[in-house]
């Protein structure tokens, strides 16, 4: 049966679409059909990939609404093409991934069900290897065999539950223990989770308690795929905000939050002050720094100029790159193919991957290393809030999107960058910044705005995102003025 409308779901890497009823003027595209296909497709895709006629490959899923109906619908494709399938239920992102590392499953493939922090009526699947995550190319070309493939209705594989956070807990459990040498290493700190009714409240019971944490005032734990309370999102500013007063209001040492599905993470401090984006960057880039120095750190193109003095300043080399998690994990590979020692990979929005923990972007495990390091500072007396005081932040940060109106808006768009980059260098006090991957990155000087600007084009959407950082008050709008100007002279750009 041809089913279209499957390769109108990639997003990136990933598969997305609105899965249900429930928004004003957005109709469903992405049903349990097509998830039975793609999954079905992956399945044949892989087998020719290993070369292996019998498979294993696990199923997992977050707190959404849907989530039942698109497991058993994977699971049922996998069947179809004689897979051993472990359905994992309630799971995250990164434990999906480790279950084909895990030395007991040793899965050949994995699928995660989640629309990560995309509103209740969405949904999606993510797909790994034992490379790692799937390449755009690759989901390209199997979502287009999906369209087309036949599945047969037969049952030649089995589904056989096997619930892996508990396994995938004892792991953090164990690491905490071996790198703090203590068996209740959280013992007497008051440390506090935001699960946005993601599926990330286990880490409050499954390790946190465990490692002896008072967790009183933890909220939004129980899985809701309606996320009543605010966005899972670690960059949404009123989720931000709701663990920042939890954390005051309960005179915490420290918060966590979590995105949906767990592979992306932020930490408060015991003001309530957010350690996110670059401070989050910042914050591990010093823990690994002190265990590799000299190594490189990639990060998305965004990052603050204090950013890179921060980690100059510990002995590293920043490597700003393009926007994207896969992207900038991708590049951290490349880098040390070439002979480059790289041992983070990290974007602003949280997505932060390590050489050590097989570059797998992992909320949890960033979260773990930050638990790690509170516990040295815990024992010699400090406080979390003096970790990072030497990181300069700007004083201030605008962020603006224009929409490309032109039919042909990748070609619009690329001659826009190059308008930039002419206007730019004609600018008083303005140095295009080169080497850049992404877009036009331009620094100010202190009488032309102090501080810097990228232009750039959205990853997946006809829109122009404009970042600019200040170290001045005041310093933003004197850029943005000058844009303006730019802006003007380009019809179909729209704020």
């Amino acid at each position: 049966m041809i089913l279209r409308g499957i390769k109108e779901l990639q997003n990136g890497t990933d598969v997305r679409g609105i899965a249900m009823h429930g928004v004003i003027g957005e109709k469903p595209n992405f049903d349990p059909n097509m998830a039975s296909k793609i999954a079905y497709t992956f399945a044949t895709w892989l087998k020719e990939k290993t070369g292996k006629e019998t498979l294993t490959i696990s199923v997992g899923h977050d707190s959404r609404l849907t989530a039942a109906d698109f497991d058993t619908a994977c699971c049922m494709g996998l069947i179809w093409a004689g897979v051993h399938v472990y359905d994992c239920g309630m799971a995250t992102t990164p434990s999906m991934f480790m279950t084909i590392v895990d030395p007991e499953m040793q899965c050949d493939g994995a699928i995660m069900i989640t629309a990560s922090h995309l509103p209740f009526n969405r949904n999606g699947l993510k797909f790994f290897t034992k490379d790692g995550g799937m390449e755009k190319d690759v989901l390209s070309d199997i979502l287009a065999r999906a369209e087309e493939i036949e599945t047969p209705l037969n049952t030649l594989g089995r589904r056989q539950a096997h619930p892996y956070l508990l396994t995938y807990s004892e792991k953090i459990v164990s690491l905490i223990r071996e790198q703090t040498g203590m068996t209740e290493p959280l013992k007497g700190a008051h440390i506090i989770v935001d699960a946005g009714n993601g599926a990330g409240g286990f880490f409050v019971e499954k390790v946190l308690d465990v490692l002896g944490a008072d967790t009183t005032g933890s909220q939004f734990l129980e899985p809701d795929g309606l996320f009543p309370n605010h966005a899972p999102n670690p960059e949404d500013p009123e989720a931000i905000a709701s663990i920042c007063k939890a954390v005051v209001e309960n005179n915490a040492d420290m918060g966590i939050i979590f995105d949906t599905d767990v592979d992306r993470s932020a930490i408060i401090d015991e003001t309530g002050k957010p350690i996110n984006r670059n401070a989050f960057i910042a914050f591990m880039s010093r823990m690994i720094l002190g265990k590799y120095p000299g190594t490189t750190i990639v990060t998305d193109s965004i990052t603050s100029t204090g950013l890179t003095e921060y980690i100059e300043t510990l002995g590293g080399t920043h490597h700003r790159f393009k926007r994207g998690y896969k992207n900038v994990i991708n590049e951290a590979i490349r880098l040390n193919d070439e002979g480059q020692e790289t041992h983070l990979a990290m974007e602003t929005s949280g997505h932060g991957a390590i050489k050590e923990n097989y570059f797998l972007d992992d909320g949890a495990y960033l979260a773990t290393m930050a638990l790690i390091e509170y516990t040295k500072l815990h024992a010699e007396g400090k406080k979390l809030s003096e970790y990072l005081v030497d990181l300069k932040e700007p004083a201030e940060a605008v962020e603006k999107r224009y929409i490309i109106t032109a039919e042909d808006f990748k070609t619009y768009g690329a001659d826009v960058l190059k308008d930039f980059q002419e206007f730019a260098e004609q600018q008083s006090g303005w140095t295009v910044v080169s080497p850049n991957y992404e877009g036009v990155r331009v620094s100010c000087d202190k009488d032309h705005g102090d501080g810097w600007c990228l232009l750039r084009m959205s990853l997946h959407e006809p829109k122009m995102p404009l970042n600019i950082e200040s170290d001045s008050v005041g310093g933003c709008e004197t850029i943005k003025s000058v844009i303006d100007g730019f802006i003007k002279n380009h019809p179909e750009l729209k704020l």
